[in-house]
């Protein structure tokens, strides 16, 4: 049920994809994630190690010119994207992470959530998946404008519940979407043959007057 009180209902389907577009979306963010995680370990150890700038601005083009193509690709549109402060990134091999640990999150809890919509035929309540996404609002929105300063981990952990929350959501639109289609397919269906077999009565009928007079 939809709206109802459960936060979802889970429908036996054999195992099968969901989704094809689900499926390239699990596909895509999985590989985004391994980018994301490996690109420090293609870098020299003790290499990038501090990459805080501002979201929007090319601050760090330099320190990637001497890397190799996949994590000079990666490490840049992280300098774009996020601010990169160093306290509030992970380090792998000795250099920071392309990407915040709360990004991090959010890419692990949306390949996650692909990844259960993709296998899984769930209907969740979105009230719910709503509420998913209130830890990293609270958490993020409250460093943003008070004194408290959050930690990697909870960065982390409210990332993945966000990320895992927003994929769901869209899942359940585009699963929402194909239903419908399927829906007015069959409708049309169902209607050309009632049309069908009203022309195929009529000529039935048409041939038996004939045959009378």
């Amino acid at each position: 049920m939809w709206l109802g009180t459960r936060l979802w209902s889970l429908r036996d389907d054999g195992g099968r994809i969901t989704s094809g577009v689900l499926l390239i979306l699990l596909v895509a963010s999985t590989i985004w994630v391994a980018l994301t995680v490996t690109a420090p370990l293609l870098v020299p150890s003790d290499t990038l190690l501090d990459l805080t700038g501002t979201v929007g601005m090319r601050e760090n083009i330099a320190q990637f010119e001497s890397l190799s193509i996949v994590p000079r690709t990666i490490y840049i549109i992280g300098d774009l994207e996020c601010h990169q402060i160093a306290e509030r990134s992970y380090f792998l091999n000795g250099n920071q992470m392309p990407f915040c640990s709360r990004d991090l999150g959010l890419f692990i809890g949306l390949a996650l959530g692909f990844g259960i919509a993709t296998f899984f035929f769930l209907q969740p309540n979105p009230i719910w998946l709503l509420v998913g996404l209130v830890p990293i609002g609270l958490d993020g929105g409250l460093q943003l404008v008070t004194g408290y300063e959050s930690t990697n981990p909870l960065r982390l952990v409210t990332g993945i519940i966000g990320g895992a929350a927003l994929a769901l959501l869209l899942a359940s639109f585009v699963l929402a979407f194909r239903e419908d289609a399927k829906r007015t397919t069959s409708s049309e269906q169902e209607r050309l043959q009632e049309n069908s077999d009203t022309s195929l009565d009529g000529g039935v009928e048409s041939r038996f007057d004939e045959a009378d007079q």
